[in-house]
């Protein structure tokens, strides 16, 4: 037995018996952390994966499958105007509301076109990090001068983050332009205003099917919650239209979906899910079945999706482990965390960035978080760098940016964003 090619093996399965020997099951804290794991993958799964997973997923296919390589390159590219670049970058992202890992997909679509690091970045950290819902809950909730620090934080965040890294790794984006000079130019099939519809019918899928409840005194956005399934099969009905008449998918295919979902709706009238996954469903058989573009871009989603996945659910449960739930703790005791973000401190500060790099916030959750932790003894300043940092990274984001981009430039990426986070929080907390 050659002992050089098989101690890794031997390591891995020893490692395992002795973690499962001693395995502390039957500990209180441990016991509560392994049921916080499951049951914040469970959530994440019913609340995440159908709504805002799978949008975006195909959303992203649509973006590898249609979008233009050189009109990614012309707005978002390494060698395009920086002003643009950097404006479209993170303004685009600002309209999502989006967790750290549903904007993953979008993020990897558009840098696998061609997107610069810079702008890409961009993006990645504005999707989940200003978004306008969240602004507005940070202002009405924990007061006007946070969610204005807030808004003009993460602006400044996107954009500096992405400028660094950029310039960090400019000798890579040099070598990309150069290979993007020597494509060929593809041929287009419709005109720009044809595929604008459609992929904006499929964003306001993804944000209407994800608008939070909101408070009656807000008419506009509790309005919008009102009606937002309405609104969702709205847009269903205006991409399903645009799949038949452009896209070439048989019609009688498409109204058969539609009947069946239409049936689900009335049926589970009480349970909007179900006839939203029916769709995704109906959507995924369709277009996969088709070998024309379609079937092209039901391919591209597919390729996200087998990716992102996995990822995403295993560092959910192990952040669940760690950290727990909203509310509840994993195997790190809460009260540890709000005994040392007190005050205004370099520690506080740099503890509160770290603690909300790793842990996972879905959409406008933090908002709640970040009050009862001001309610416990949080300093102001703090708060503000766990705003920051927490929405636009968590582990399971880390390790699909890791998948992406490679363990350097992801180390690199988080350092930027907890270390201006915690700048921003120190700054904020001197004034406040």
């Amino acid at each position: 037995m050659e002992w050089k090619t098989e101690w890794k093996p031997l390591a891995w399965i020893g490692g395992f018996f002795l973690a499962m020997y001693y395995m502390p099951v039957g500990i209180g804290t441990f016991d509560n952390a392994l049921f916080e794991a499951l049951y914040l993958v469970k959530w994440y799964a019913r609340e995440h994966v159908l709504l805002c997973l799978v949008p975006a997923f195909f959303i992203a296919g649509a973006i590898g499958t249609f979008v233009r390589q050189e009109s990614v390159m012309k707005y978002l590219g390494p060698s395009a105007n920086r002003v643009l670049a950097y404006g479209v970058g993170s303004v685009s992202g600002s309209v999502l509301a989006v967790c750290s890992c549903t904007v993953l997909p979008l993020f990897s679509g558009i840098y696998r076109m061609g997107a610069g690091l810079g702008p890409a970045i961009a993006f990645l950290y504005s999707g989940p990090a200003i978004n306008v819902l969240a602004i507005i809950l940070t202002a009405r909730v924990l007061g006007l001068e946070i969610g204005i620090a807030r808004a003009v934080g993460a602006v400044g965040f996107s954009i500096v983050i992405g400028a660094i890294m950029h310039f960090i790794y400019r000798n890579e984006e040099l070598e990309k332009v150069k290979a993007a000079m020597q494509m060929p130019v593809p041929e287009t099939k419709r005109p720009l205003w044809k595929d604008a519809i459609y992929f904006a019918s499929m964003v306001a899928i993804l944000v209407f099917a994800n608008w939070g409840r909101a408070d009656e005194t807000d008419r506009f956005f509790f309005l919008v919650y009102s009606y937002k399934w309405i609104i969702t099969a709205l847009f269903s009905a205006i991409l399903a239209a645009v799949l038949v008449f452009w896209f070439e998918i048989k019609w009688w295919k498409m109204g058969l979906s539609a009947i069946v979902v239409t049936g689900l709706g009335i049926f589970f009238s009480g349970q909007p899910v179900i006839p939203f996954a029916a769709g995704a469903f109906g959507l995924a058989v369709i277009t996969s079945t088709d070998k024309g573009e379609s079937g092209a871009w039901f391919s591209s989603t597919w390729d996200f999706a087998k990716q992102i996945t996995p990822l995403l659910l295993g560092g959910v449960l192990v952040s669940g482990f760690l950290l727990g739930r909203p509310g509840h703790e994993g195997i790190i005791p809460s009260s540890w965390v709000s005994a040392v973000v007190g005050g205004n401190s370099l520690r506080s500060n740099f503890f509160a960035s770290i603690v909300g790099a790793f842990m996972y916030f879905a959409t406008l959750t933090e908002v709640p978080i970040v009050q009862g932790l001001l309610g416990s003894g949080m300093g102001k300043g703090p708060a503000l760098a766990l705003l920051l940092a927490g929405p636009a990274l968590s582990l399971p984001n880390m390790l699909v940016i890791r998948n992406y981009l490679g363990t350097r430039k992801t180390i690199v990426y988080c350092f930027l964003v907890v270390v201006m986070a915690t700048v921003s929080g120190m700054i904020f907390g001197a004034f406040f």
